[in-house]
């Protein structure tokens, strides 16, 4: 009986967490943003676009894309996200990340060069909260302002049994992302928030 309890006490903390994960999900903020930099983690069509409107608004000094198709160029980005004047001086194509370590390891390198600050990370609003955790682990002193897109054709996800999975899926990998920065990282916590 002790172990039946031990499940069901798991169990509970298990969906409790999950629902508070999903009605923590960041929303996109209702006002300008401004930093330093912008990073934008590929994956959508909305997250390139709305980062690129970023720039072009003046929201950051650079922007990087990070992840981008090895085949992509430059110019066939700024044509696809609909870039302009600043896309041409401003705008940085990582094409090494393959996921969100990878995207992580690959804006840490790209703040570095070029000594900012803080970032305006935009990615969906399910993988935000992940990505926020392991941006600050490496640049524990950058403030991270997080810009999530792809919200609407999430809710109702009770309703479509791929986005439950897709966001149960993410949910997973949120909680072992603790694991992984504690120990690759050595537990460091970076300043971030959500520009809401």
């Amino acid at each position: 009986m002790k172990l039946l309890h031990v499940i069901a006490v798991i169990l509970v903390l298990y969906i409790g967490g999950f629902v508070l994960f999903l009605a923590t999900l960041p929303v996109t903020p209702a006002g300008p943003v401004n930093a330093d930099g912008i990073v934008a983690l590929t994956g959508g069509d909305e997250r390139l676009d709305k980062a690129v409107a970023l720039l072009e608004q003046g929201a950051a000094k650079r922007l990087l894309i990070s992840g981008a198709n090895k085949t992509a160029s430059h110019a066939e980005l700024k044509k696809l996200s609909n870039g302009g004047r600043r896309f041409d001086c401003c705008a940085d194509i990582g094409y090494d990340a393959e996921d969100t370590n990878g995207n992580a390891e690959e804006a840490a390198a790209w703040t570095a060069q070029h000594q900012f600050h803080s970032l305006i990370v935009v990615t969906a609003a399910y993988h935000m909260p992940r990505s926020l955790r392991v941006f600050s682990s490496l640049m524990p002193h950058v403030t991270l302002i997080a810009y999530p897109v792809e919200i609407e054709s999430f809710s109702t996800w009770w309703t479509h049994p791929r986005k439950f999975e897709l966001l149960h899926f993410e949910y997973l990998k949120y909680l072992a992302s603790f694991v992984m920065t504690l120990f690759d990282h050595g537990g460091n916590k970076g300043k971030s928030h959500h520009a809401n």
